[in-house]
């Protein structure tokens, strides 16, 4: 029987991008000086399972990448060679290699195959030792007898050959060692690469290679020329393998290292297996009498894992479960919530004492369904671990590029977000992120002469605040500059004064186009993005407030609702309509007096609360709607707050209080200024649900001339 593995490969891709995910994990948080043999232990293990993987299912790209991946770290966990910055370096390009050799695969994504030669090339040098501890320039192969001398301006070609004869491959090398040095190193499948440094074009290697085998076979990278250090190193280890083995082509049958020590595919179980002899000792078995010596070390191993399994407590087991699943499972108890809520509506005008039981019976439904829909919404709920692990080698990288350094400090991983916010927080955060570390954070120099360690602080922390979830990015840099954002401004033409408050010119860096950075720089400058950042997030019904404090850092907090999905709301009526208003920006209710309603030169009124004047939003001008309450003094005001910015809305009655499933009216019709979403009441009538930012927003002007006046 034929079993067709493809069907697993979605699989195989969501494990592989874990694994790479906790691979750099681990290399970001290793400590070169002195590694824990744990963390290399682990870091091997990843990149051993996704070279089984991918040889399990014939991608064989990635498995030649991560052969030679595994070999490098194999040594170092093994301590025949010290872990080293220029290591780490390498590990992470090899993981930004196979991400992209993972995209290519999945979803047919482009793959730079110069970038994957040249990454493979890089990690073998390494593997052998021939790369200066300073930097990591270019890769050099040395495993072949050179056939010529080749000096200054030669270039470095990598020619992998197609599974070939060993004699067509002894007449290549021949062929070509006319043409310059050649050596001869092999790959994964017995197949062979040559590496050629000649002065020689590539169109005449490409000749004489096709004289033996069809050049469309051929797979040729360019590498970088070797520095005057490689090329001492070369040739010092060149003349040491003529000495020792063999004249570079093959190494000596009796000398050659780690052949026995390697393990082989089979006992490391290809990356989904636990190794035969862990089985075997977990199980009690005694091992074959050839393996005996081996088996205290791996009784050992396990009973070490074991010790720390017990003190995690048992393992969790889980199951994968696409998106679209979730979603359906998701719609359906939002429609078990809406007939519930027609039954609860119904059953209200019965009489209590001749049908209490049938009462008490909707009452327990009532509740069933209330925990039976917070289970259901905890299953879309992605720990924020999911976006802060992003971040860490994005940190290193921006701060190495800018000359900063940079500690970066998480908190509130484990706090959970709806998955539909989690991918749509992502971007707004990088952009806070690379603000941070590019404005905020000074250079070295700078911080040592404020009085600063060196190394700046970059927070990144979430928790919950009553029905939200609190998102911080802070750092402990310059902070922001009141007199240069206030310059800028009044520049590009914004209304400011010197009087502004500290909280209203810090909103003012999210104008569109506003930058007070003197070099655009591809990092940032253009005043792009800021304003990107805060319509990202208020159209996730969100806020975003700044504090910041010249000297000692700024602080950036972003308030999100945790789900999209379900929300607890007001309903109000409006002349014959009812209408949802989320709960998150209610303050108050109150009916106004005639003394403290004021009109505005005709343009409008505004309410006075307690020495604040407050725009007045009457709601049937806004829709066009017959109301009852024409008069303010007529109707209740519902005072809301959004950004931190109040206003009143006038309605003409409160309904009370109900928990209400959200259905996205744009996707069903078309977007309606005002209005976020709709929902099905009780009695199975449709009604809408206000977009609170959008109507404070457009109010604020009314209450700013009040204040004028």
């Amino acid at each position: 029987m034929t079993i067709d593995i493809s069907q697993f490969y979605q699989v195989f891709f969501d494990e592989a991008e874990e694994l790479l995910a906790e691979m750099e994990r681990l290399l970001l948080g290793v400590d070169i000086a002195a590694p824990d043999s744990e963390d290399l232990n682990a870091i091997f293990r990843t990149a051993h399972s996704v070279k089984g993987g991918a040889s399990t299912f014939g991608i064989t790209d990635m498995s030649e990448v991560t052969h030679v991946l595994e070999s490098l770290l194999d040594r170092i966990r093994k301590g025949e060679m010290a872990l080293t910055s220029q290591h780490v370096d390498a590990f992470l390009a090899a993981k930004d290699t196979l991400k992209m050799q993972l995209g290519g695969h999945r979803s047919g994504a482009y793959v730079d195959q110069d970038s994957v030669a040249n990454v493979r090339m890089m990690l073998h040098d390494l593997s052998e030792g021939l790369v200066p501890a300073a930097s990591i320039v270019a890769p050099s192969f040395l495993h072949a007898e050179p056939k010529a001398q080749t000096g200054e301006g030669a270039r470095r070609y990598k020619i992998e050959l197609p599974d070939t004869p060993q004699r067509d491959v002894n007449a290549l090398v021949d062929e070509l060692g006319l043409m310059g040095r050649v050596s001869v190193t092999p790959l994964e499948g017995g197949r062979s690469a040559l590496i050629i440094t000649t002065h020689e074009s590539l169109d005449d290697i490409v000749a004489i290679c096709s004289f033996v085998l069809d050049p469309d076979d051929l797979k040729i990278f360019e590498a970088p020329p070797l520095t005057p250090e490689q090329r001492a190193i070369e040739a010092a280890e060149r003349a040491r393998i003529e000495a020792e083995q063999g004249y570079g082509f093959f190494d000596p049958a009796d000398d050659a290292p780690g052949l026995v020590a390697e393990p082989s595919d089979d006992e490391r179980g290809y990356g989904f297996f636990q190794p035969i002899e862990q089985i075997r000792a977990l199980a009690g078995i005694d091992a074959p009498a050839m393996k005996a010596e081996a088996v205290p070390d791996i009784v050992e191993a396990v009973e070490k894992k074991a010790g720390k399994k017990d003190e995690k407590g048992a393992e969790s087991s889980s199951i994968r479960v696409s998106v679209e699943k979730v979603d359906q499972l998701i719609n359906l108890i939002g429609e078990l919530v809406i007939t519930q809520a027609m039954i609860e509506q119904r059953s209200s005008g019965l009489d209590p004492m001749l049908h209490e039981r049938l009462l008490a019976s909707v009452g327990q439904l009532t509740r069933n369904t209330r925990e039976l829909q917070e289970a259901v919404m905890s299953i879309r709920m992605m720990p924020m671990d999911f976006v802060f692990s992003r971040f860490p080698r994005m940190v290193r990288d921006l701060a190495g590029k800018l000359g900063k350094k940079v500690d970066f400090i998480t908190h509130g991983a484990a706090t959970e977000l709806d998955k539909g916010l989690i991918e749509r927080i992502v971007d707004p955060l990088t952009h806070l992120v690379r603000n941070s570390i590019d404005h905020g954070i000074e250079m070295p120099a700078a911080r040592a002469a404020a009085g600063k360690s060196e190394a700046g602080r970059l927070f990144l922390s979430a928790g919950h605040q009553g029905g939200n979830i609190v998102i911080e990015v802070a750092d402990d840099g310059a902070g922001l500059n009141r007199e240069r954002i206030l310059a800028k401004a009044a520049q590009n033409g914004l209304a400011v004064s010197e009087s502004m408050p500290d909280s209203e010119v810090w909103q003012l860096i999210f104008a569109p186009g506003f930058s007070t950075a003197d070099v655009v720089t591809d990092v940032s400058g253009r005043g792009v993005g800021m304003d990107v950042v805060k319509r990202n997030i208020t159209s996730m019904g969100g806020s975003v407030d700044i504090r910041s404090a010249r000297g000692f850092g700024t602080t950036i907090s972003i308030s999100l609702p945790l789900t999209l999905a379900i929300l607890d709301g007001m309903t109000v009526r409006c002349g014959e309509e009812i209408y949802i208003l989320p709960l998150g920006y209610v303050v108050e209710s109150l009916q106004p007096r005639r003394e403290d309603v004021r009109d505005i030169a005709g343009r409008g009124q505004v309410l006075k609360v307690r020495g604040e004047y407050l725009p007045l939003i009457a709601l049937h001008d806004v829709f066009g709607i017959a109301s009852r309450a024409i008069d303010p003094v007529d109707g209740i005001v519902v005072i809301l707050e959004s950004e931190g910015k109040r206003a009143a809305l006038l309605i003409d009655d409160l309904v009370g209080q109900q928990h209400v499933v959200v259905k996205n009216l744009e996707a069903n019709y078309r977007k309606v200024a005002g209005i976020s979403g709709a929902t099905i009441l009780g009695d199975g009538g449709v009604s809408l649900i206000l977009d609170v930012a959008a109507l404070v927003r457009s109010s604020r002007q009314l209450a700013d001339e009040a204040l004028a006046s």
